[in-house]
């Protein structure tokens, strides 16, 4: 499917946008160790039956902005609104990203149609608990990232948020591990884009989202992911779960077929 990429003004910001097909909307907002691309499969797939947005948010891939306070959800409406006006959209997001579709879920709900988020973070929600094996791990990615070592910090995280915290070093191998390597030593490298406005909690206001929404998580994923994974499925009023057994955090790239599946068969539901 063929996608072209399009600059979209939010702030001081441009941020690099790129859509594919017709129809109604869908946004993919990526995690915070990769960008707009850990989407390839999804967003081509979408696009068949569907209007398919990747975006790259502030301080990652291709998008370009000075330091400045900002708001992540108006980043998203910003792009919405340029490239799906009056439209409601179905937001997909993995990570960081579920943190910022929850919180635009909370804010503009009439802009929603639904959601399918891949081990969301969630603003507001308790201090994770690690299980011993884990903490050694970061130990050294605290130090690593004091140091500003960030080839160390990448090597840490790619171990963390690809192999898996409990699972052996080196699981995933090949283009798949470079490309996380090169994605995120970009985005630890580049300038500050500033503070994040976007505060207020989403944890406690969880059951007020009504739009249908898809929870996936990994079973290889931190256990307090996976645990925080089932209780905002359960808790969203319209919301229904599904592991991917043997997946970290990524699944869109390590399972990128399964997960595009379960999109497109949500989307098909809807």
């Amino acid at each position: 499917m063929t996608s072209s990429t399009i600059w979209i003004h939010s702030g001081r910001a441009q941020l690099a946008a790129e859509l594919a097909g017709h129809g109604a909307p869908v946004v993919f907002l990526h995690a915070a160790v990769f960008d707009r691309t850990m989407w390839r499969a999804q967003l081509d797939a979408v696009a068949a039956t569907h209007l398919a947005i990747a975006y790259d948010r502030r301080g990652f891939g291709e998008t370009r902005t000075e330091t400045e306070d900002h708001s992540p959800i108006a980043d998203l409406l910003a792009v919405i609104d340029a490239l799906a006006p009056g439209r409601p959209a179905t937001l997909v997001a993995c990570s960081q990203g579920g943190r910022i579709a929850l919180d635009f879920a909370l804010l503009h709900p009439s802009r929603l149609r639904a959601l399918v988020l891949i081990a969301p973070s969630v603003s507001g929600a308790p201090e994770p608990v690690y299980p011993p094996p884990i903490e050694p791990l970061l130990t050294r990615l605290a130090a690593a990232e004091a140091a500003r070592d960030w080839d160390r910090v990448s090597a840490i995280k790619v171990h963390l948020w690809l192999d898996g915290p409990l699972q052996r070093e080196g699981r995933i191998t090949g283009e798949l591990r470079a490309s996380f390597l090169q994605k995120n030593l970009a985005a630890l490298r580049a300038p500050a884009v500033g503070a994040n406005l976007d505060t207020a909690p989403a944890f406690p206001r969880l059951a007020e989202i009504t739009a249908p929404s898809r929870i996936i998580w990994g079973g290889s994923d931190f256990p307090h992911i996976q645990e925080r994974s089932r209780l905002i499925a359960a808790t969203l009023p319209n919301g229904s779960g599904c592991a991917i057994a043997e997946a970290a955090h990524l699944p869109s790239l390590e399972r990128p077929q399964e997960v595009t599946r379960l999109i497109t068969d949500f989307l098909a539901g809807l």
